[in-house]
């Protein structure tokens, strides 16, 4: 049999088995992020921290940058920008909540899964604890909240942490 003949038995199996369960498309046609949906939660790996509010880590097999939902810290590596006051300092908490390289993460996703850059958008948790290192770092005073619709299911969370510690002066808000 030839390509041109065999190709609809093969769409009508590939079907067939996505239909009746136990065949999944390969990741080059399913755009590559099957276990990643809006709403749902992935493990991650921490590989590396960008700054303050952005990792890159391992989630789903491949390498990805990750932005923090609801915050955002002072400036550090942002091309034709300052280092920010607290910048460093925001880095740095940052580094130290999340631990070595390789250490477990657990990434939740809001109504979005990326952001305009191609970066995945996440509410960040030590794998461990389970601490929510977003909340960490508003709480600290080590970040803003930045909220940004269609993710804001925990807006109001982040708002009442970023209340206190301004009220406390914490952080950038007696630093800046």
């Amino acid at each position: 049999m030839t390509w041109p003949r065999a190709l609809p038995w093969i769409a009508l199996l590939l079907l067939a088995g996505l239909v009746l369960g136990d065949v999944h498309l390969p990741r080059w046609l399913d755009g590559g992020a099957s276990a990643l949906r809006a709403g749902g939660s992935a493990p991650a790996q921490l590989e590396r921290v960008i700054d303050g509010d952005t990792i890159v880590a391992q989630v789903d097999g491949r390498e990805e940058r990750v932005r923090y939902i609801g915050i955002d810290t002072p400036e550090t590596v942002k091309p034709d920008t300052p280092v920010q006051c607290f910048g460093p300092q925001a880095h740095e908490l940052n580094a130290r909540l999340l631990g070595a390289a390789g250490a477990p993460l657990t990434l939740r996703f809001d109504r979005e899964l990326r952001d305009r850059y191609g970066r995945l958008l996440a509410y960040v948790f030590r794998g461990g604890d389970g601490l929510f290192v977003n909340a960490r770092l508003i709480e600290a005073g080590a970040a803003r909240t930045l909220a940004i619709s269609p993710n804001t299911s925990r807006a109001a969370q982040l708002s009442g942490l970023q209340r206190d510690a301004r009220a406390a002066g914490r952080g950038l808000w007696s630093a800046c």
